[in-house]
């Protein structure tokens, strides 16, 4: 059984007991986030496609930590001009372990 779902902009491929890394999503560690929009559920062989969304499919997950990634330096300069900016950036991402997926 899995599940294709979407959040965040992104789409992710959902297994009960996978743990995924998300877009950040407000929710404190511990608690339970359901997903609803299910672009793709499978159950044994039968595959229910979403046109766009499979009806009455959610994906839900217990919230295991938010994160940051590690630092990336930005940099810009302009040649001849003294022009330079140096910016860091750590995007966040939520960490959640799959429970259930129901079609």
């Amino acid at each position: 059984m899995f599940a294709v779902f979407r959040t965040g902009g992104k789409q992710f491929r959902a297994e009960p007991g996978t743990t995924l890394r998300v877009p950040v999503l407000d929710a404190e560690p511990g608690a339970t986030v359901t997903f609803e929009d299910v672009l793709l559920a499978s159950e044994g062989d039968r595959v229910s496609v979403g046109a766009p969304l499979v009806k009455g499919a959610t994906v839900t997950a217990e919230v295991l930590a938010q994160d940051r990634t590690k630092k990336l330096i930005v940099f810009k300069r302009k040649r001849r001009k003294g022009f330079r900016r140096k910016q860091g950036h750590r995007q966040g991402f939520t960490v959640v372990r799959v429970a259930d997926i129901a079609v």
